[in-house]
C-alpha cells in the first residue's frame, strides 16, 4: 500500500506538468512551423469560442483526475472511507474520455489533411496520470474487498 500511496502522491505533481505540456503540434501547411498545444491553452481556446465545451473539457481534463486523486490520497491515509471507490473509479472514467477526444481530434485533423498534426510528449505523459490513476484505483478498490 506504501508504493500505492506515493505513487498516487506523484500525480498531483505530475498532472499540472500535463496539463502545461504540450500534446499537439498544429501547423496550417509543412512550410510554416508548427504551434504546440497544451490542455490549458486548449482550454483558453474554447473559452473564447465555445463556453460549454470549454467547461466540459475542463472538467473532464482538469477536475475530475485531480478530485480522484485527492480521493484516492484521502483513503490511502484512512481519511475517506473506501465505499467511495466507485464514484472514484467514475471520475477515472471520465478523465479517460478526454484523453480519447483529443486522440480523435488528431485522427481527424490528420484524415482530413489540409495541415500537418504531430503528437507531442505532454500527450503521452497526461495519458500515462490517467491511466496510472485508473490502475491506482483498481489495485486500491482489490485491496479494500480483502
Amino acid at each position: 500500500m506504501p508504493v500505492l500511496r506515493w505513487l498516487n502522491l506523484s500525480l498531483l505533481i505530475l498532472y499540472p506538468v500535463a496539463w502545461f505540456a504540450p500534446l499537439i503540434r498544429a501547423g496550417l501547411l509543412p512550410l510554416f512551423g508548427l504551434s504546440e498545444i497544451s490542455v490549458l491553452s486548449g482550454l483558453q481556446s474554447l473559452w473564447e469560442t465555445d463556453v460549454m465545451l470549454a467547461l466540459l473539457v475542463t472538467v473532464l481534463a482538469l477536475f475530475a483526475p485531480y478530485l480522484k486523486t485527492i480521493g484516492l490520497a484521502l483513503i490511502h491515509f484512512g481519511m475517506l472511507r473506501r465505499r467511495i471507490l466507485p464514484v472514484l473509479n467514475l471520475l477515472g472514467k471520465l478523465a479517460m474520455a478526454d484523453v480519447f477526444l483529443i486522440a480523435l481530434y488528431v485522427v481527424v485533423a490528420k484524415g482530413v489533411g489540409v495541415g500537418r498534426v504531430e503528437t507531442a510528449w505532454g500527450l503521452y505523459l497526461f495519458s500515462a496520470c490517467i491511466l496510472t490513476s485508473l490502475v491506482i484505483g483498481i489495485l486500491t478498490e482489490k485491496r479494500a474487498r480483502i
